[in-house]
């Protein structure tokens, strides 16, 4: 929602990354940001309306993004596709800092704008897709990176996860709060979990995490 600089980069970037995007914004005027060649739906309405994001096919949506240039919008937009079509990646773009608190702990991931990157908005979107780590040692060989996490690792202790990936959980974002794990820390639904690890193993962690074959116990 909303085709602003940051939406029209964001439509763009999903749509170079093999995913189908559809825009919407109350502007028709705003569309002319799209290059010529983006396939993927223009609809024009209000972003928080039930039956325009019907017709931008949220029902069969994989993430949400609400980028327009009001805070209210987004976070209202926000919550409808979170909480009544059931979109599992949401995020929100808030101006006020303090507004951006109070959303994630309704579990809104939002972006400020003063930090923003296209890159942060996509971690929120598509956790695990191969963006950049969020941070790479001096010698470029330890990486910190945000990995999805499987629902069957939901109810276990990290230090389970942390032995069956090889890899050590730096912190998890929990409800907008960063949470430094202890030996008894459990993974509960809707944690945003972010590992360090050698960048030559990244690919095996990330599975690890990802999946879950039961083999642990």
């Amino acid at each position: 929602m909303g085709c602003g600089r940051v939406g029209s980069t964001l439509a763009h970037i999903l749509e170079d990354r093999g995913y189908t995007v559809a825009v919407i914004d109350q502007d028709p005027e705003a569309f002319r940001r799209l290059r010529p060649s983006f396939k993927g739906d223009r609809v024009t309405g209000v972003g928080f309306d039930r039956d325009v994001l019907a017709r931008a096919g949220i029902e069969r949506a994989d993430g949400f993004a609400a980028v327009s240039s009001g805070d209210n919008s987004n976070i209202i937009a926000a919550r409808v596709a979170r909480e009544t079509f059931a979109v599992r990646q949401v995020a929100a773009r808030i101006y006020d800092p303090r507004r951006a608190e109070v959303y994630e702990r309704l579990g809104i991931p939002t972006v400020a704008t003063v930090r923003w990157t296209a890159d942060q908005m996509l971690r929120k979107l598509l956790p695990g897709s191969g963006v950049e780590p969020l941070w790479r040692d001096a010698t470029g060989k330890l990486v910190l990176t945000q990995v999805t996490m499987s629902p069957k690792w939901i109810g276990e202790p990290i230090k389970l996860a942390e032995m069956s990936a090889g890899a050590r959980v730096a912190y998890i974002d929990r409800l907008g709060e960063a949470v430094v794990p202890q030996i008894g820390t459990v993974l509960q639904e809707g944690d945003v979990v972010h590992v360090i690890a050698r960048e030559s193993d990244l690919d095996r962690v990330t599975a690890a995490f990802a999946t879950r074959d039961g083999s642990e116990h």
